[in-house]
């Protein structure tokens, strides 16, 4: 069975709490959950991994080569800010996709601005945990491809 990892970035543990006109009020652990039926029912396994420390993230992302078929990652405000995930996910071939809960287009222009997704496959935004669902969809379709 393939395994993928999910990661999430800053503050995602406050999800449900925070800024509900743009999160919802969903929490983490309900992403979570879904998540895991999801894979579960694509035959795939998963880890789900949260961090609100630029340097915690890059230790997980530097595992993916090893030890994980794909990455599914919500990069958080790092998605503006950090060239250091950036180049750790360009340092990894497995495939890759990046997802938001808000669509960070229609957001503040600070926001508009995804620096790691230069490194991804593709971008899923705007569609709540749903995008999470969506972006499980595609990385099967991206570790089964050959198969």
């Amino acid at each position: 069975m393939k395994k993928i990892l999910i990661i999430n970035g800053p503050n995602l543990n406050l999800l449900g709490n925070r800024e509900k006109n743009f999160y919802g009020d969903t929490s983490l652990e309900r992403i979570k959950s879904i998540c895991e039926k999801k894979c579960a029912k694509n035959k795939m396994e998963m880890e789900f991994y949260q961090s609100n420390h630029e340097g915690e993230l890059l230790e997980k992302i530097h595992s993916v080569q090893n030890d994980y078929e794909g990455i599914i990652i919500n990069p958080a405000a790092y998605t503006h800010t950090s060239i250091a995930l950036l180049d750790a996910l360009r340092a990894t071939t497995k495939p890759k996709i990046e997802v938001h809960i808000s669509n960070i287009y229609a957001r503040e222009d600070y926001r508009r601005k995804s620096i790691t997704s230069e490194s991804v496959n593709g971008v899923i935004c705007g569609f709540g945990e749903n995008g999470y669902l969506l972006a499980i969809e595609a990385m099967k379709k991206l570790i089964y491809k050959d198969q």
